[in-house]
Order: structure tokens, then C-alpha cells, then sequence
């Protein structure tokens, strides 16, 4: 790891993510969640005050990176929350089948490398009735905004720590065994190549 993704990274991630319109966005999601949680790529912990601790039961955060989490400034025992972070990876998750009632994600699915096996994982934790609530920016609407997408995405991935602007999230959920009966979509204010955002509640097919 070098210099730049160990202390700088973190730092842009986690100024980048506070930013009031994805806080707001955030807050559409979070506050869904119940029984026990499982939080993708928590990050410095930024979704934590929006979960409703007299819904959820226990809430488990993965990520990859302590860099970031060190980041946080949210106490979960402050916030009333049964809480576990584990450093591990989404497409490898170390909890038992059929245990989640809900999964989160929030400006995740754009830098996990192996999506595909990361949905094999969250059908296997998740219980049959359990749900998938995401928030994601991704491949705009706009032909013009596509193209730009696409040709910054490779700088854009090195510089971001594998984020990249193209991924067509809901797509790529309704491919990996999920349906979105509830889907919205928007630009939200910013960077247009980096803005459109995605977010609702999946379920397991």
C-alpha cells in the first residue's frame, strides 16, 4: 500500500462522503434497516446515526480498509447500537447462512472488485425474507454524461481507490439473483460523471 491510499485516500473518501447531498441520501436508506444488519463497506462509519436502534437488533459493519474506519466519530454504544465492525472483505464474509434480515450499502458497489461473488455471498447470509437497501451512484441516463463516464473512469479508478463511475448498479443487482420492486433514481447537486444516484430496497428472487 502506498503513501497516497494509506493517508490521503481515506481522508478524500471520508470528506467526500459527507458531503450534505449524499448525507441526505444516506438517510432515505438507513433508517429502513432491521433486525440483524449487515453493513457493506462501512467506511468512518458515516450511515451509524441513521439507523434506528429500536429496529435493529445487531448491527455487523465490514471493510476492507482500518484506515478508513479510523476515521469514524460515532460512537455505536452512544448511538444505542449492538454493534460489531470486522475488517473483511464482501466477497468473502465471515458470518453464518441465512443470519441478515438486512443488508446496506451505501457508495459501495462502485469499488468492490468481485461483484459477482459478492452477491453470491449476501444471497447466502441473507434470510429468505430479508432485503437489500441500497444507495449507489453510477451510469448516468444521459448519452453525453455516459461518455464522459467512460473515458474518466480508468484515472478515476486509480485515484479513487477502485471507485468506478460507469457500473450500472441496478442492473448488475437484478443479474445477481435480486428484484427492485422500488427503485429511484436522480442526479443529486454535484459533478454530473459522479452524481446519478440509485437507491431502494432489493429482494431475493
Amino acid at each position: 500500500m502506498n503513501l497516497y491510499n494509506k493517508y490521503l485516500l481515506p481522508k478524500l473518501i471520508d470528506w467526500t462522503c459527507k458531503q450534505k447531498p449524499n448525507r441526505l441520501q444516506r438517510q432515505k436508506i438507513v433508517p429502513l434497516a432491521h433486525g440483524n444488519v449487515l453493513e457493506i463497506g462501512v467506511g468512518s462509519g458515516l450511515n451509524l446515526p441513521f439507523y434506528d436502534n429500536e429496529k435493529v437488533k445487531h448491527l455487523i459493519a465490514i471493510d476492507p480498509s482500518l484506515e478508513v474506519w479510523k476515521q469514524n466519530n460515532n460512537d455505536p454504544k452512544i448511538l444505542g447500537l449492538q454493534f460489531d465492525f470486522l475488517r473483511a472483505y464482501a466477497d468473502n464474509l465471515p458470518i453464518e447462512n441465512n443470519a441478515i434480515d438486512t443488508v446496506v450499502t451505501t457508495y459501495t458497489m462502485c469499488s468492490i472488485k468481485n461483484l459477482e461473488q459478492t452477491f453470491i455471498e449476501l444471497r447466502r447470509v441473507l434470510k429468505p425474507s430479508g432485503k437489500l437497501l441500497f444507495c449507489e451512484h453510477g451510469k448516468a441516463p444521459d448519452k453525453n454524461i455516459q461518455k464522459w463516464q467512460n473515458r474518466i473512469n480508468p484515472l478515476w479508478r486509480r485515484l479513487g481507490g477502485g471507485c468506478n463511475l460507469n457500473r450500472d448498479i441496478p442492473d448488475i443487482i437484478n443479474k445477481n439473483g435480486f428484484i427492485i420492486p422500488d427503485l429511484h433514481t436522480m442526479y443529486i447537486p454535484g459533478w454530473k460523471p459522479a452524481s446519478f444516484n440509485f437507491w431502494g430496497t432489493a429482494y431475493l428472487k
